[in-house]
């Protein structure tokens, strides 16, 4: 990921878990995008502009920030893939891993890059990566505890476009 101006250096985060659920659900579930708030603290809102356009408000370091992102690629029970096309500069993915009927892997993996000095020392902390493994384990919480996804999108992105799958 190239760095924004001032020549900060980016940095990346991992962060996995595994769920109680099968693959599907907890993929299904992911591809709900504007439900992200409900287990992710810091974020106030996202919104899905198109099948590979999204909107997001979010508190980063305590400062309210908003960018678009674009899905680079989604394949249905594997990967989201995302950049940031617009403002906070990040990307990343989240893959799902079967571990069984009905137990998954979830791994999250970002580069993003600290754009102040607030930014950066709580990058030096560990803070994104620690908020990362909270969000996973809200995440975790969230979908153990409903035992089914609220929807699904199971079509697939990729360098062709999109490809429409069952909604």
């Amino acid at each position: 990921m190239k760095s924004s101006g001032g020549g900060q250096r980016p940095s990346s985060t991992e962060a996995t878990i595994e769920l109680d659920v099968p693959l599907s659900t907890a993929y299904n579930q992911f591809t709900q995008f504007e439900e992200f708030p409900q287990f992710m603290t810091s974020v106030q809102e996202v919104k899905q502009i198109d099948d590979k356009h999204l909107h997001w408000k979010a508190t980063v370091a305590g400062k309210q920030k908003e960018w678009d992102a674009e899905i680079t690629q989604q394949i249905p029970d594997r990967l989201i893939a995302w950049r940031s096309i617009s403002g906070v500069p990040n990307e990343g993915r989240v893959s799902f891993q079967s571990l069984g009927a009905s137990r998954t892997r979830v791994t999250l993996k970002m580069s993003y890059t600290p754009e102040d000095f607030v930014e950066q020392a709580g990058d030096a902390m560990g803070a994104v990566k620690i908020q990362a493994q909270q969000n996973l384990s809200r995440f975790k919480q969230l979908l153990e505890s409903r035992g089914s996804e609220t929807g699904a999108w199971r079509g697939q992105v990729g360098q062709s476009g999109v490809l429409p799958g069952a909604h």
